[in-house]
């Protein structure tokens, strides 16, 4: 494998005229600030199903300093306008210069292409920074003819890619049709695994516990008694003050410096969210006598509770499960929520109620012996995750009917 050399760029430049297979001429363009497009004309690509892709989160990204230039993640967005300038389509995507926040891991890419001599970073990355939430990542405006709209938009992509000179673009839990839209365009596709907590229509969480085995069910009740002197609250909207962010804050810091070495996101970013979105906002936040002690950070979609940080100040046995699982089943089922999205990796979420579901990731290689190594990885990946996923489905936790 040996990778061809080629110009490099952190700065994109603006796309040409695209003339779609209708007779509407659409033309694309990078913009490298959120706040440079109006939110309104954002929201109404990306819609207001999940709060990730919302102009209002993104933004407080870029505005908080949690990404931008020193961050190894610089906005270059793609958004697609027809002759009016009326926006109809639209991409997040980044210049990275590494591989953290993302993932879903290529760091034994990244090593495999400069060991032959190639340069892998920076690279393009369609994603939501910091954020294993899949959803849509090709943004198009209700009333346009998707199919269309989404090709154009993968043109837009695949020709900024290669006339930036960068080794690869990357788009992280993208939709499975996405996806399949993507490989037809000649991006590879990786399979991914996620735990989803799915509402049967449950009333209460004992509704929910009743569905289990019963060993299971006595786990989870021990679980949640062992945590009983603890107050748990769940704070939404106006209830949440500064004094909540301040003390969540310390815990994501001192939580995340642990894990990471160095946390993502700034203090300035909760107070964005606060100001802009906080009615998606579910913080749980755990108090010994009055102290805060521990919280997780949720954000609420139209049927789905995502769970994202977690941290604490003090250890306490199942306080994790109870503040990041439990509480957010409490919650889905009190608010009629039809799922829970507990984040990345975890197979002890099993036996919790939160089954394995596939997640999706394009990939674009410029380099063509590069490409056929990654492709023939994939493969073989792909392969293993399906025969591990279905492993892990034995492990459900939910009581069989003829057993019983």
């Amino acid at each position: 494998m040996s990778p061809s050399k080629s110009t490099r760029s952190s700065r994109l430049r603006e796309e040409p005229r695209l003339t779609a297979n209708t007779q509407l001429s659409l033309t694309a363009r990078v913009v490298d600030r959120l706040d440079k497009i109006p939110a309104a004309a954002w929201d109404a690509c990306a819609g207001t199903d999940n709060p990730f892709i919302s102009h209002a989160f993104l933004n407080a990204l870029e505005i908080s300093g949690s990404v931008g230039r020193g961050t190894g993640w610089l906005p270059q967005h793609i958004v697609l306008e027809d002759d009016a300038g009326e926006l109809l389509g639209a991409v997040p995507l980044y210049v990275k210069g590494h591989s953290q926040g993302e993932y879903v891991f290529d760091h034994g890419w990244a090593e495999a292409y400069e060991r032959a001599g190639g340069r892998y970073y920076p690279k393009l990355q369609v994603a939501v920074p910091f954020s294993p939430v899949p959803g849509p990542r090709l943004l198009v405006k209700p009333g346009s003819d998707d199919a269309v709209m989404r090709s154009a938009l993968i043109g837009a992509l695949t020709s900024t890619a290669e006339k930036s000179g960068l080794s690869s673009l990357h788009i992280t839990f993208c939709t499975g049709e996405e996806a399949a839209e993507l490989v037809e365009h000649g991006y590879l596709h990786r399979l991914g695994c996620q735990y989803h907590w799915a509402n049967a229509g449950y009333s209460s969480f004992d509704d929910f516990l009743g569905t289990l085995s019963s060993r299971k069910r006595k786990a989870i009740r021990k679980e949640r008694a062992s945590v009983a002197g603890i107050d748990i609250r769940a704070l939404a909207g106006d209830d949440l003050k500064p004094e909540h962010w301040d003390a969540f804050f310390e815990f994501y810091m001192d939580t995340g410096s642990r894990k990471w070495g160095r946390p993502y996101l700034t203090r300035a970013f909760f107070e964005a969210i606060h100001a802009t979105m906080r009615e998606k906002i579910v913080l749980v936040m755990a108090f010994r006598d009055g102290t805060p002690i521990a919280g997780a950070l949720n954000l609420r979609g139209t049927d789905a509770l995502y769970g994202r940080n977690w941290g604490c100040v003090e250890d306490v046995p199942n306080l994790h499960f109870e503040c990041c699982y439990y509480q957010a089943i409490d919650y889905a089922i009190a608010h009629g929520l039809q799922r829970v999205e507990a984040g990345a990796q975890g197979e002890h979420k099993i036996q919790r109620g939160y089954l394995p579901v596939e997640t999706h990731s394009a990939h674009w290689i410029a380099d063509t012996n590069f490409r056929d190594a990654v492709a023939d990885y994939l493969d073989r990946e792909r392969r293993v995750m399906r025969n591990e996923m279905q492993e892990l489905g034995t492990l459900s936790p939910f009581r069989r009917v003829e057993n019983d």
